[in-house]
Parts: C-alpha cells; structure tokens; sequence
C-alpha cells in the first residue's frame, strides 16, 4: 500500500528505519558484545592457532607455571579497544533504544 506515492522501498528507508534506529543500534552493540566476548563456542570449534579468537588468546597466557599478569592486563586492555569503539559510535542510539524512545 503506497501513502503519498511512495514505493514501500521508500516508506521502509525514509519512516521505518529512522524510527527503528535506537532499537537496531541497541540490538547490534549487544549482539556485537555477546560475541566478541565469547569463549566456550570458539573453544569448542577453533582447532589451529590461526583462527582463534581474543578472549582464547587471553587464555593462553596461563600456563601451569603461572599467569603472566601484566601481559594478560596488557592484552585485556587492547581487546577493549574495539568494543569501546563500538560503543562509542552508537551511543546516542544506544541510549534511545534503551529509553524506548523514537524521538528527540
């Protein structure tokens, strides 16, 4: 059903996904959080040391001597990066989508 002669290609670009863009900001962040800080499913399915993930490189710096604590705190540090990015780009969605509000 067309409104005011537009396409519904150009109702979903121009009304729905302005509406919706808290929402999808929310849905991505936390997506995007759930696996960058998965560790059982790529420990499960990772075979080689090329493919691995950063929180199984964070595994590895325990050995059966011990833990290399300033290494790991260093590395923790760096794996952030990427999620603090993120967040920091969709922050203002993020906060919309939170409040569940479409609006200014």
């Amino acid at each position: 059903m067309a409104m005011d002669g537009a396409s519904s290609t150009r109702t979903f670009l121009r009304l729905v996904l302005p509406l919706s863009r808290g929402g999808i900001s929310t849905i991505v962040v936390f997506s995007a959080l759930q696996a960058w800080n998965g560790f059982l499913f790529p420990l499960i399915l990772t075979q080689s040391e090329s493919t691995k993930v950063a929180t199984l490189g964070l595994y590895n710096f325990q050995t059966q001597y011990g833990i290399n604590v300033p290494g790991l705190l260093a590395a923790v540090v760096l794996s952030m990066v990427p999620v603090l990015l993120v967040y920091l780009f969709a922050r203002r969605a993020l906060v919309q989508g939170l409040m569940g509000v479409g609006g200014k």
